[in-house]
């Protein structure tokens, strides 16, 4: 395109300006070829002529378009100049707040001397894992680029922070190393990257100072490398430090200080420790007073070198060490303060040997006093012939001593540096590094020394390098995508290097001239004049002969060379240094050997690292050897070593920008920024760009962008490519403007612009088309408003003068009728008269002749009456005479036959026949109780025989087993040996106990005097109680008089605030289980680890230690044992101190456990006591209630008694089967002879037997208590039976009579046994508050034994890792100690068992052969209860219990099939949680027989199989969201079915008949809730890992709307997601489907409802944060199109919800921020009252947060508009008063506590059916 194509009217033009450096301007007039000047109009308004040079056609340069301006990646740009990029830099921070830029490969750092919230722990994990174009530019950003790149390629990584002083070098360093310690956190416990960080303040203390342009400025350069393994974890580090300004040290400029730590030593010369310092406050030394102000506003040097010395203390350095260090310092300190004093020639001086500063340096510094007096003022001359010593002039003596100051603190620098590497140093083989370099800038004063020199020269060659790097990056973009290559012309910086470094260059003439032995600044001035006064690049001034020009890539610079040569020999006389070699402190003289003595001293083991430790410069060596390297020679070498580590890494380029010079926040200086822009090479990189094609598109992206000035027949082609070029080669003429890549376009400077200018001119045609249309559109519809205005307005007026005639004729049809009507009513009124009268005459006539016929008729009607009467009473007399005569004949012949019937009934009452019917139910009822007596008899005479029989198995078993137990002795002889042990260890342990009871007097002396002064504390609580209870009274009077609406509102306040402290109590718990599972996790990898070193040749694991990994401590038996033991053991042994754990650990602990046996007996007395004492008040009660029901005694008597023999025949029928099982161990031990195993199946039939009759018995007595309960139902029904007695009454056995006695007794035996039910309910309920007082006490000693475990791990991690690993080993000790102390007591107990199961036997043994005599009966009996009991089993399987019966050597196959190896699929077909079910009916089967060990141990290996398989399968949601319903189930089950009235509520009578007996197993359900929390966090970790990398692409970056969103220009940095065919783009069609697969899995599961909804608040609490942080993280996104499509999907998950029915969960709720930031994009951002809007619609969002986005805002297109500053500060206004907290990201991380509400099920256990591909056949239905 032409210059008159571009320079067109209302184009706007940059113009340069003395003061800003370039403002704007916009032409007003078109240019043409050949004008001299071009008009414009500026942006006051004013119009000026801008002069156009004709030769040079040098045009000024064009402005971007808005829509450019604020972009992320200076790259973008479509016109890349120095203008452009100024521009962009400041309106991202002056307006945005943005301090960090993109610039190709740089990251352009604003300092904002202030300090910002995006730093913080989120931050860097929302930059972990991104890919750099992903996000805004941050330092994290290119932190987590050479982390990938470093994992990615496998290659070294550097990462190169450079910029003036001030500019932020240090901190951009530091936030690099902190997001490396985060994201590479090392593997062990070494803390490495802790240390790494520690690392920063020792070195800032040593090495920075303040400067008139940064008050905490390095002093030195430094390269850090971090060393990763090949699990990219951080290893280890090491640090080389560059050219330390060691001349601050004797001198600083006014408003400058010494180096930190000096004046952190002064502020703490107060400590105790420091008082041999003799130090005072800084202004008293001449060293740190120079500069004038020795603070440093907002800086505590006190506090400052506290945490130097923490620093020191964690990179290990030793006390006495840091000692040393702060002596030399402060002998430096002193070193300064000397008293000096000229002799009167002037070429002597001397030191005072009385001056105190002199006599504490040498003391501090360990060296002889006179010596130092008078080398301090001599020095040595040697010749070839002798040695003179020769005194100095004070001048002389003054540079002495300050070089003396200089060399020490250099030596001690290079000594800390080291010791700092040799703690950051590892063993371990490293893989790869990053290496972080923080270094100074270009630097140009007023007058320039050699330190700029040499400063100015490292920029030099880091500038060639960086150039390097980007000409091959740019190559390489090229040859990627196949674009021919033209060779670009840069800047190449070879000419001035080689003038520094090549041979006879500066550094080469100046060491030649330190060589001469009179050389002078002036001599080595005129060699460099007379060498390089023909070079481009040196220049001599005109003005002066003692300096000379350099130009440098950035600017020209003048040298000063006084000065030069004496700080390039760094000269120190040998006489000061052999004194300080002589030190009596060995680190004093150490710091000044040579560097062949020190060399030895480190040597190289077999696994070092990569990594060297050593300082960038080598130690100095005497002054007086020739030989010695001087320090421009050092630095060339150590900066050729950076520039190989560099080339061979992969570099990353920070630039840090100085916006001002008075460190004013936020206030941006153009020239000064322009400076450093031209010396970092920001600007060199704009021009390498700029020569070829600086803008690049993706296909896609061109098309998704520019698809508007595509024609309709080219959209619908499919090839993107295809249709791209075509409109390329339409649009642009000249093809050398553009060229097609493999996968981009590739553009020149200037054709984006053009391009969006045709776009914007499309969209304006495209406007003002719509615009046209429907301004017609309104003028249109404005005419037929008016139209039909007029249009009802004729209609109305018409229609009024219509009315009016209407109206008249109305009116006079009206008055004709009125006449008419009056004239016919005058006329009517006549003839109405005179009919009147005619009418009264006739009626009055009529009327006369009516009467008279009236009074006929009436007398003749009296008359009939008259008759009728008569003729009644005539009939009526004569049916009466004739009735009373039938009846009297009837009478009589009725008592005539019922005379003869009474004859015959007293005949036949005489008869026996009639007495037998009545007889014969009371016959019945006789025999059928004879009958039952009978059978009872002959029942007991049956248990009489076998009583009998067993009495005499049992004495011939006895006789027997001591027959055997004679043989037994006999072969065992040799074991006499062992019980001598046995009696010896007996013997030790008695003594031993002798101790433990002396000591126990002394604890129970101690007990009685606590227990004494408890009771008088009890004493003193009680009266502050009784005052306390006077208190409420008269509160509660307080709280009545006042109004109620008030405490009901107190009340919701309190029930609020409860509410959430719950929540966050339970949130608190929930965590403590994540991080106890998190522990468990490392504890079962350490032991891992340990198992895998152990396994050396020789060694053997213990079997204790076996045993004890097998029975998990977590979990409580039910047994009454004590938990925790070991625990609480540990605990005192720590508090003891580590020392003492040394001593007699077995009787150390047996103390500790009789002690805590005593607090628990005298904690058992005392409920007992109190319950003592209740049970008295309840008796005097009862006593009252039984004086009045006397009469039952006899009754109640009986029932007592015989609940003692049912509980006799229970403890019975225990015994026995504790006999049968040691028998049966016995026999097993002993069957070597088949006898008495015959004899002994015989006694085991017997006992079945005898069992199964109890059985019966049993069976037989609950018949009779529901008979007796069915009595109690018919209560009410007796009472009718009472008034119904002489009726014909129905009872069971007799169709007849029934006395009225029985029935009145038969009721009262009811209302007895009524009674006595009641009682044994309140005994059940009495023990049932004892078992819950019990377990209450339970409950608070877990609760103490997890507190003192929570503050031993406390403890243990506040401990340094070497005393973490000695405590745990004393740990493992402490445990395994008490493991033999507790199987020494096991062994003990099962001897003494031992011993009564042999006396036992040998009883047994005697009934055995008794036995044998009678086996034949026996036989017959064993047949005839074989047969009961067959009939017994017959009968229980056809009635299903709901129990499943294994043996206890099947529970690991059991597990394994029902846990370990089951999958998901396999009972899919089946009922629900079908698992959960199986484990509880096999529970209660153990609960059934009450088999504790039984219990303890399923429930034991069910938790730990559970554990297992989600271990296994850490990352299957199918399966762990299995076997979380599963375990929730099975929790639900153990409390429905505990027989707790609260769980049991919504239980069938089948379901209560399935709760368990004899365990309470709540201690089990709290553990089962909490491995429910931790498999709920497992399964939302999984869906959370699953959801994440979709949620970003989904929500904001998916076009759900199609063509809503605009693809703005990219720069260097592309997003990984904008390309079409990226693997990692995701639509939200694809996050639906997921939530939909994770609904189904967990609905087809059975998982309760409730925990579905709390996983979905869960994940939509996740997608909202996560969706949030990017979007306050990206300025890409944040549009009005980003806000709209937000809205659409946001709409599509409520949507989702509500199909789902999980309204009612809460989700929709946590995506209320998301929402109102969709919605705060979209809203209008102009007026104060669209700011009041704003804030009061987001009330979720925080101030930071609100401003965040409105500072990202970017508009898309030309025609949106930004947000202005002055609208942002009237929202930060608006928002003052908000509370907010200061973070800016939500934690994503975060997770809402769990609660998991009572389900019970339906469904009972027996109706469950097992099937086969279980493979639980060994499991038998009950």
């Amino acid at each position: 395109m032409s210059a008159a194509q571009l320079y067109t009217q209302y184009t706007r033009v940059w113009i340069p300006d003395p003061d800003e450096v370039w403002k704007s301007a916009e032409i007003i007039k078109d240019y043409k070829e050949g004008d001299k000047s071009l008009r414009l109009r500026l942006e006051d308004e004013t119009i000026c002529e801008y002069p156009v040079d004709l030769h040079g056609n040098e045009l000024p340069f064009l402005r971007n378009p808005d829509i450019l301006v604020g972009e992320n990646d200076l790259t973008a740009l479509s016109y890349l100049h120095e203008p452009a990029v100024l521009h962009n830099l400041k309106v991202r921070f002056l307006e945005s707040n943005h301090i960090y830029t993109y610039c190709g490969i740089v990251l352009v750092a604003i300092n904002p001397y202030e300090q910002l919230p995006i730093y913080e722990q989120d931050v860097i994990y929302a930059y972990s894992g991104q890919n750099m174009g992903d996000m805004d530019p941050h330092i994290f950003a290119v932190a987590e680029e050479a982390y990938k790149q470093m994992a990615r390629d496998e290659k070294n990584q550097s990462i190169i922070v450079s910029g003036e002083s001030g500019a932020g070098k240090t901190v951009s360093a530091k936030y690099a190393m902190r997001f490396f310690a985060t994201v590479g956190g090392s593997a062990s416990e070494t803390n490495i990257e802790a240390k790494v960080l520690a690392s920063s303040p020792i070195m800032e203390a040593i090495g920075n100072a303040k400067t008139t342009r940064n008050d905490n400025s390095s002093r030195f350069g430094k390269y850090i490398q971090i060393g990763f393994d090949k699990r990219y974890h951080i290893i280890g580090a090491n640090m080389r430090t560059y050219l330390l300004e060691k001349s601050r040290v004797v001198f600083q400029a006014e408003d400058e200080r010494n180096y930190h730590i000096f004046y952190q030593l002064c502020a703490s010369a107060s400590l105790p420790e420091f008082k041999d310092l003799a130090l005072t406050c800084a202004e008293d030394f001449f060293y740190a007073s120079q500069g004038g102000d020795v603070s440093i506003e907002g800086v505590d040097d006190a506090d400052d070198f506290e945490k130097t010395r923490h620093a020191f203390t964690l990179l290990g350095v030793k006390e006495s060490h840091q000692m040393t260090i702060f002596r030399i310092i402060a002998a430096i300190l002193h070193l300064g303060n000397l008293d000096i004093q000229a002799e009167r020639d002037g070429d002597a001086c001397s030191v005072s040997s009385t001056d105190e500063h002199l006599n504490t340096f040498c003391s501090l510094l360990g060296v002889e006093h006179s010596q130092m007096q008078h080398w301090l003022c001599h020095r040595k001359l040697v010749t070839t012939a002798e040695t003179y010593v020769k005194s100095m002039s004070l001048q002389q003596v003054l540079n002495a001593r300050d070089a003396l100051a200089k060399h020490i603190y250099a030596q001690l620098f290079n000594w800390i540096v080291q010791h700092i590497n040799k703690a950051l140093y590892t063993t371990v083989k490293q893989h790869s590094f990053i290496g972080v370099l923080d270094i100074y800038g270009f630097e140009t004063f007023e007058v320039n020394s050699f330190e700029q020199f040499c400063i100015n020269y490292a920029n030099e060659k880091l500038q060639q390098q960086f150039n390097s790097h980007v000409f091959k990056l740019e190559q390489e973009e090229y040859v990627k995508e196949e674009i021919p290559w033209t060779l670009i012309d840069f800047y190449d910086n070879q000419p001035c290097i080689d003038l520094i470094e090549a041979k006879l260059g500066i550094l080469d003439l100046l060491d030649e001239e330190c060589k001469v032995p009179k050389g002078t600044d002036h001599n080595w001035a005129q060699k460099l004049y007379d060498r390089h006064a023909s070079s481009q690049h040196f220049q001599k001034p005109r003005m002066s002969n003692t300096s000379f020009i350099v130009v440098h890539f950035a600017d020209k610079v003048e040298y000063q060379c006084e000065g030069f040569l004496e700080k390039n020999r760094d000269t120190v006389y040998e006489e000061q240094i052999n004194i300080l070699k002589a030190s009596k402190y060995q680190m004093v003289a150490d710091l000044f050997q040579d560097e062949k003595d020190s060399a030895p001293a480190a040597p190289m083991g077999k696994g070092t690292s990569k990594i060297n430790i050593r300082s960038a410069r080598p130690v100095v060596k005497a002054a007086n050897k020739e030989h010695k390297k001087t320090v421009g020679h050092q630095f060339r070498n150590s900066l050729h070593l950076l520039m190989e580590t560099l080339n061979a890494t992969t570099p990353h380029y920070v630039r840090c920008i100085k916006p001002n010079d008075e460190k004013l926040p936020f206030k941006f200086d153009p020239k000064r920024a322009v400076q450093q822009l031209r010396a970092c090479g920001v600007l060199e990189t704009i021009r390498i760009s700029a020569a070829g094609f600086p803008s690049r598109w993706s296909y896609h992206d061109f098309f998704n962008r520019y698809r508007v000035l595509m024609k309709k027949r080219d959209i619908s082609k499919n090839d993107k490519k295809q249709i791209c070029r075509t409109l390329l080669e339409d649009l642009i003429k000249d093809p050398d403007k553009f060229q097609f890549g493999r996968t981009k376009i590739f553009f020149r400077a200037g054709q984006v612009a053009y391009l969006e200018k045709l776009r914007a001119d499309k969209f304006r045609a495209a406007t003002i088309m719509i615009q046209k249309t429907v301004r017609g559109w309104l003028q249109r519809v404005k005419y037929q408003r008016l139209k039909r205005a007029a249009i009802v307005i004729q209609r109305y007026a018409r229609g009024h003068l219509a009315r009016r005639l209407a109206e008249h004729l109305r009116r006079t049809r009206a008055a004709t009728v009125f006449q008419k009507q009056y004239r016919m009513l005058r006329i009517r009124r006549a003839f109405q008269r005179v009919r009147n009268a005619t009418v009264t005459i006739q009626a009055f006539a009529r009327g006369m002749f009516v009467r008279r016929v009236y009074r006929k008729m009436l007398v003749e009607h009296k008359a009939t009456i008259i008759q009728k009467y008569l003729r009644t009473w005539l009939a009526r007399t004569r049916f009466l005479r004739i009735r009373s005569a039938t009846i009297v004949l009837q009478c009589y012949y009725r008592r005539m036959k019922a005379r003869q019937e009474l004859k015959a009934l007293k005949i036949e009452a005489r008869s026996a026949q009639h007495l037998k019917k009545l007889n014969i139910g009371m016959e019945n009822k006789v025999v059928q109780l004879q009958r039952k007596i009978d059978e009872q008899s002959k029942e007991y005479k049956l248990l009489n025989e076998q009583l009998s029989a067993l009495t005499s198995a049992h004495t011939s078993e006895v006789e027997k087993l001591k027959k055997e137990l004679e043989q037994y002795q006999q072969c065992h002889r040799g074991d006499g040996n062992q019980l001598v042990s046995l009696q010896e260890e007996t013997e030790s342990l008695r003594l031993e106990l002798e101790k433990a009871h002396g000591e126990r007097k002394v604890v129970e002396d101690s007990y009685v005097k606590e227990k004494d002064l408890l009771k008088k504390r009890i004493s003193d609580l009680e009266e502050e109680n009784a005052l306390l209870k006077r208190e409420k009274e008269e509160l509660n009077h307080k709280i009545l008089c006042q109004s109620q609406d008030g405490f009901a509102q107190n009340t919701v306040e309190e029930n609020l605030q409860m509410k959430k402290e719950l929540e966050e109590e339970r949130s608190r718990y929930q965590n403590l289980v994540k991080e106890y599972s998190r522990l468990e996790q490392r504890y079962d990898n350490l032991r891992d680890e340990i198992t895998i070193i152990k396994q050396a040749p020789g060694h053997r694991r213990n079997p204790s230690n076996q045993s004890s990994l097998e029975s998990d401590s977590n979990y409580p038996s039910i047994s009454t044992s004590e938990l925790g033991d070991t625990e609480d053991a540990i605990q005192q042994v720590e508090e003891a101190g580590m020392e003492k754990a040394a001593m007699d650990m077995t009787l150390f602990l047996k103390l500790q456990k009789r002690v805590r046996e005593l607090e628990q007996e005298r904690k058992k007395l005392q409920t007992q006591l109190e319950k003592k004492e209740q049970e008295g008040k309840k008796a005097q009660v009862i006593e009252t209630k039984t004086e009045m029901a006397s009469d039952s005694e006899d009754f109640a008597y009986n029932s007592l008694k015989r609940q003692e023999l049912e509980s006799e025949n229970k403890k019975l029928k225990n015994e026995l089967n504790e006999l049968r099982k040691a028998i049966a161990e016995r026999a097993t031990q002993n069957n070597s002879s088949n006898d008495i195993q015959d004899s002994y199946n015989l006694l085991l039939n017997q006992l079945k037997s005898a069992n199964e009759e109890l059985e019966v018995r049993k069976e037989e007595v609950l018949i009779l208590r529901t008979q007796i309960m069915n009595a109690a139902q018919q209560k009410e029904t007796g009472k009718n039976m009472e008034t119904n007695i002489n009726t014909h009454a129905s009872w069971p056995n007799s169709d007849k009579h029934v006395d009225q006695e029985d029935a009145i007794e038969a009721y009262q035996g009811m209302c007895e046994t009524n009674r006595l039910l009641e009682a044994q309910l309140q005994d059940q309920r009495r023990e049932h508050e004892e078992e819950v007082e019990t377990l209450k006490n339970q409950v608070e000693a877990m609760k103490e034994e997890m507190e003192k475990q929570q503050q031993a791990f406390l403890q243990t991690l506040q401990l340094s890792p070497e005393a973490q690993v000695e405590f745990g080993l004393q740990q493992e000790i402490t445990r395994l100690t008490n493991e033999n102390l507790d199987l020494k007591e096991l062994l003990e107990k099962l001897e003494k068992n031992e011993k009564k199961l042999k006396k036992q036997l040998k009883i047994y043994m005697k009934k055995v052969q008794d036995f044998e005599a009678s086996q034949v009966t026996v036989q017959t009996e064993r047949r005839r209860h074989e047969l009961n009991r067959q009939v017994a089993v017959q009968r229980k399987e056809k009635d299903f219990q709901g129990m499943l019966e294994y043996y206890k050597e099947d529970e690991p196959l059991l597990v394994r099939n029902l846990i370990t190896d089951l999958k998901p699929q396999t009972v899919s077909a089946t009922v629900p949680c079908l698992p959960a079910y199986i484990l509880y009916m096999c529970i209660r089967h153990a609960d059934y027989v009450n088999d504790d060990q039984k219990v303890h141990s399923l429930l034991t290996s069910t938790i730990n199989g559970i554990k297992k398989v989600l271990k296994k399968h850490n990352e299957d949601f199918q399966m762990t969201s299995f076997w979380l319903a599963n375990t929730c189930r099975l929790l639900h089950c153990l409390k429905q079915y505990s027989g707790d009235a609260g769980f049991m509520t919504q239980n069938t009578a089948k379901q209560n008949e399935h709760c368990l007996k004899n365990f309470d197993l709540t201690e089990y359900r709290q553990v089962l809730s909490d491995l429910s929390i931790q498999i709920y966090q497992q399964l939302i970790k999984i869906a959370e890992g699953i959801l994440q990398p979709m949620i970003v692409s989904a929500m904001l970056e998916n076009e759900s709307i199609q063509g809503l969103s605009g693809v703005k220009p990219m720069g260097y940095r592309n997003r990984s997601s904008s390309m079409a065919d990226s693997d990692s783009s995701y639509s939200l069609d694809a996050v639906i489907r997921q939530m939909n697969a994770f609904y189904s899995i967990m609905c087809d599961q059975g998982l309760d409802p409730e925990i579905i909804q709390q996983v979905f608040k869960q994940l939509f609490y996740m997608i909202n944060a996560v969706t949030l942080n990017n979007l306050l993280l990206r300025k890409d996104v944040c549009s009005w199109s980003t806000g709209m499509q937000l809205r659409f999907n946001i709409s599509q998950l409520e949507e989702w919800l509500r199909g789902k029915n999980l309204q009612q969960s809460g989700a929709a709720q946590t995506l209320e921020p998301l929402i109102q930031a969709a919605q705060l994009l979209q809203l209008k951002k102009k007026t104060s009252e669209d700011a009041e809007a704003i804030c009061s619609l987001c009330t979720s969002l925080t101030t930071q947060q609100i401003v965040k986005i409105l500072n990202l805002y970017t508009p898309v297109n030309e025609f949106e508009e930004r947000v202005t500053v002055a609208f942002i500060r009237n929202i930060q206004a608006h928002l003052q008063e908000r509370n907010d907290p200061p973070q800016l990201l939500l934690d994503f991380k975060y997770m809402f506590p769990v609660l998991f509400p009572f389900n019970p099920s339906s469904i009972t256990m027996d109706s469950i059916h097992l099937p086969a591909s279980l493979n639980l056949e060994f499991l038998n239905k009950v």
